[in-house]
């Protein structure tokens, strides 16, 4: 997990206010969600969910347009080139004549004559007065008339819904409270085929008998749902039968097709480019299908063909509260994913079976027949389970930081790495809780420091002291062991806190750093001769045993704290006859506890202080050293002897 945060770029009195500090842990939630809302507001969640809307809507099988009532007279091109544009009211006229004869419920003229063409406009007017199955068109977007003479029960408008990409899919049903000439084309078709206005009247005074838009139904985001609005169920493209308007007059149209049936007479030549583009792509254009506006009419006289009869069809949108409800369970499923997992590519692998989980489960919905909004959840999960991430991300950089403070850079990179790597299980709120950890200790101390203090100047003798802890560090570190603090011309070592690899391996691991201190030293001082200055006389004193480890200090600094009886006997052991240490010797002296947890893993030269009196303490503790080199007391601790001191 990448460990730099967005914040981590603030300046620094915005990082460290208190403020800052109580908010920090929701930013990554709160960039979430107005990336969310950026998303819903600009549009995009909707464009996806469209796109899903219009695939399903080529998949799902679509009824036959044939089954219906519903019949189309198309002027296309052809009819253009041999009657000409715009057509005479006669043609007109005459094609109403022999729809009349052939035993049509309804005849609804798609085009706009509130100006006549031709010498017979009165022929047309006449018709459109009397005709009682003929209705006439106005649009009451452009303000463009009916026929002259129409009477307000057949006069209907033919406004289309389109969405904000350029595509039809929604229809409008009714629009309520307008008096009784503001009725949609196919309503005012629908009327005049069954002789009443049942249905209508029912959406006056409840809009709710048909299942409607609302502002965030379906996949839409803010939709603009004025009047009963509702998704344009489609029959098969090219499924309604179509005749040319030339076919009509040349009685070319079998009678038996027309009766009893709703006709549409309107443009269908691309020229006149009265078409619309809907939810249909041809095959390998990958373009939305452009249909002509009588052929979308005849499209929604069908739908609602099948409402009147109770058997609604095409895709169902879901109400807007259960897409609310949805997105709240993509939000809380991606916090719950992005928080509750602790591994990262655990976590990513929940929240990617999840979004497959979200977009199964719409494929299915729509094959179903219903469509509900599967872009904006999904996009509240990935969003807020990149939220969490991001949190982790920064709380575990701020738990890393508080660990290298707890440490003060007092371990071995390996070591820090490792600790990094449990910080799960060492780390309480950012800190080390106390705990009971079997250690062990090692303390270190030079002796006559005041006197080499004396002779130095304090540059020259800050320096020596460094390059001495260097000599005493590197051992300590090399062997995982912790420096818990430096304690002026000394330190105090811990081996098994807060990491433990067991008492015997911590315990040996101590005497061997114990033993390269002292070769680490002994070449310091090699070199501190040539360089003319004092050499540097070290006590070494380890101990193992139980300790308390944890967090110690305030919330401002905090520190690794070690206490305990343990402690004390490693730095009374250290101080044991201090004043005998030969000049330019590191004197290492280890409890028989730890002798006896090291065993044979160290070997030698040992040699046994026995029983040792330390302050503080009711017992004494046996006192061993560690020997090095082709000295006589090595000899002599190889056959046995003792010694109480040097």
């Amino acid at each position: 997990m990448a460990e730099s945060t967005p914040w981590a770029l603030q300046p620094s009195f915005l990082r460290h206010s208190p403020f800052s500090l109580r908010l920090r842990p929701w930013l990554p939630y709160a960039f979430a969600a107005l990336l969310l809302v950026a998303l819903q507001r600009g549009g995009v969640t909707e464009t996806v969910n469209l796109l899903l809307y219009d695939i399903a809507t080529q998949l799902r099988p679509a009824p036959n347009g044939a089954a219906t009532p519903v019949r189309v007279i198309g002027i296309n091109e052809n009819d253009l080139r041999r009657l000409g544009w715009p057509l005479d009211d006669d043609l007109l006229s005459e094609a109403i004549h022999r729809l009349d004869r052939a035993g049509v419920r309804a005849i609804g003229l798609d085009l706009f004559r509130d100006i006549g063409v031709g010498n017979k406009q009165g022929q047309l007017r006449a018709l459109a007065a009397r005709n009682p199955r003929l209705v006439s068109v106005f649009s009451a977007v452009d303000g463009i008339g009916v026929i002259p003479g129409t009477p307000p029960p057949r006069r209907a408008y033919n406004d289309v819904l389109v969405d904000p990409d350029g595509v039809v899919r929604r229809d409008l049903v009714h629009v309520r409270g307008q008096g009784p000439e503001m009725v949609a084309l196919p309503m005012r078709l629908l009327e005049v085929a069954v002789g009443h206005d049942r249905l209508r009247r029912a959406l006056e005074q409840d809009p709710a008998v048909v299942p409607h838009l609302g502002e965030n139904s379906g996949g839409y985001s803010h939709l603009d749902h004025g009047g009963v609005q509702q998704m344009l169920a489609f029959q098969r493209p090219g499924s309604i039968p179509t005749w040319s308007l030339s076919q009509l007059l040349a009685d070319e149209v079998p009678e038996a097709s027309l009766r009893n049936s709703i006709v549409l007479i309107g443009n269908a030549a691309p020229s006149l480019r009265d078409g619309f583009r809907v939810p249909f792509g041809r095959m390998g254009q990958g373009q939305a299908l452009r249909m002509p506006g009588v052929e979308v009419h005849a499209h929604r006289l069908a739908a609602l063909l099948a409402l009147e009869v109770g058997q609604p069809i095409g895709l169902r949108a879901a109400p807007g509260w259960l897409n609310c409800l949805l997105l709240v369970a993509g939000i809380g499923t991606g916090i719950g994913l992005g928080e509750g997992v602790r591994k990262l590519n655990r976590s990513q692998t929940a929240v990617a079976v999840a979004g497959g989980m979200v977009l199964l489960a719409s494929g299915v919905a729509l094959s179903q027949g219903f469509w509900f909004d599967t872009a904006l959840p999904l996009a509240g999960l990935g969003l807020m389970a990149s939220g969490a991430w991001t949190r982790r991300a920064g709380e575990q950089q701020r738990q890393r930081e508080q660990l290298l403070q707890l440490l003060r850079q007092t371990t071995s990179p390996a070591v820090a790495r490792e600790l990094w790597r449990q910080r799960d299980v060492l780390l309480e709120g950012g800190r080390f809780p106390g705990r009971m950890t079997e250690v062990t200790v090692l303390f270190t101390d030079i002796e006559r420091f005041t006197g080499v203090a004396e002779l130095l100047a304090p540059h020259t003798l800050l320096n020596w002291l460094n390059r001495g802890m260097a000599a005493m560090v590197g051992p300590v570190e090399a062997e995982g062991g912790l420096v818990n603090k430096f304690t002026g011309d000394g330190l105090l070592a811990v081996f098994g806190a807060p990491l433990g690899r067991g008492p015997a391996v911590d315990a040996a691991a101590a005497v061997r750093a114990a033993s390269g201190i002292r070769r680490a030293v002994m070449a310091l001082n090699a070199r501190l001769a040539e360089e003319g200055l004092p050499a540097m006389q070290l006590r070494v004193g380890l101990h193992s045993g139980r300790v308390l480890t944890g967090s110690v200090g305030t919330p401002n600094r905090w520190e690794f704290g070690v206490v305990g009886d343990t402690v004390n006997c490693a730095a009374r052991i250290e101080a044991l006859d201090m004043d005998s240490t030969p000049p330019g010797f590191c004197r290492v002296l280890i409890s028989d506890t730890t002798r006896s947890l090291v065993g044979d893993t160290v070997h030698g030269p040992w040699f046994c202080w026995g029983n040792r009196a330390l302050s503080g303490r009711s017992s004494a503790v046996e006192i061993w050293e560690l020997l090095e080199g082709a000295e006589p007391e090595a000899m002599e601790a190889s056959s046995g002897s003792q010694r109480t001191g040097s």
